[in-house]
């Protein structure tokens, strides 16, 4: 059994011996990736006031509101097709919310159900860009990111240009499109709210096996990271609350606290949970 002091010790140990590089490869990982939501550069996750687009639309948000009040859908569906488009339209929020700054599909179909055809189609042409980058890039991105930790914790002072070696013409496609599939399953779970937690829980491994294995198939690399959550995604959570005065300070500090400890210390701690996972379950 595995503990969280024993796994942060050990990561406070890793980001001590490899600060520098640890801090580099973690604010590329959110620059490009938004994975860390507390970063000052993965702001735009949670406040929509600071998202790119937000001049540009704010205008038409008004008449979205006015649309979508309770009193305007009352008159156009009944109480339950009401109830049925509250329900779609939170969960496409929570799906996607780790993608906010980036994915405004849902923003083109509003756009388009209130007769902005061009700013439906442009929404539409920036969420296609985005997700080719985020398929071919950012994805791919965050499992460098792994590698970098899994060579850190073993002494070998890599380099941050370790990151880039998931790029590579025998490695590439394959990583992006089993990342692909894990976020398209997640988004979809999601659907169901609680299904989509435990799900992100049961897929959590995955970037990580990936890192270490970027040629095994689809379903061994779902299977392992599976058999490896399986009994331990509430003590992962557990884990991640574990974070949550550190996350606090990070806000209080406008997201420097993170890029300079926080962030590093969480994925360094996160490695050292996978490796103890992957010791136990003989993976």
């Amino acid at each position: 059994m595995w503990n969280r002091k024993e796994l942060k010790e050990k990561a406070k140990k890793v980001v001590h011996k490899n600060y520098w590089t640890a801090i580099v490869v973690c604010f590329l990982i959110a620059l490009f990736t938004g994975e860390f939501g507390t970063s000052t550069v993965g702001i735009w996750q949670s406040e929509d006031s600071m998202d790119p687009n937000y001049v540009i639309h704010r205008e038409q948000d008004y008449e979205l509101d006015e649309f979508f009040t309770e009193k305007n859908l009352k008159r156009t569906f009944n109480e339950t097709q009401v109830k049925v488009w509250e329900a779609i339209d939170a969960n496409l929020n929570s799906a996607t919310k780790s993608q906010k700054y980036i994915f405004k599909i849902w923003d083109a179909i509003t756009s388009f159900s209130i007769n902005k055809t061009i700013l439906g189609i442009v929404l539409c042409m920036g969420a296609v860009l985005a997700l080719a980058f985020t398929i071919l890039i950012a994805d791919p991105l965050i499992v460098g990111g792994k590698k970098y930790f899994l060579e850190a914790r073993k002494g070998t002072n890599p380099k941050v240009g370790i990151i880039g070696e998931v790029f590579q013409k025998q490695y590439w496609f394959h990583i992006a499109g089993i990342m692909l599939l894990r976020n398209l399953y997640n988004a979809l779970w999601y659907l169901t709210i609680i299904g989509g937690i435990i799900k992100t829980y049961e897929y959590r491994m995955i970037p990580y096996i990936l890192a270490e294995n970027p040629t095994k198939s689809r379903k061994e690399v779902f299977q392992i990271s599976k058999q490896m959550m399986k009994g331990n995604k509430w003590k992962t959570f557990l884990l991640d609350m574990s974070f949550f005065g550190w996350n606090f300070l990070s806000v209080m500090t406008f997201g420097l606290l993170s890029i300079l400890y926080v962030n590093p210390y969480n994925a360094a701690t996160i490695t050292e949970l996978y490796v103890n996972l992957k010791e136990k379950s003989n993976t």
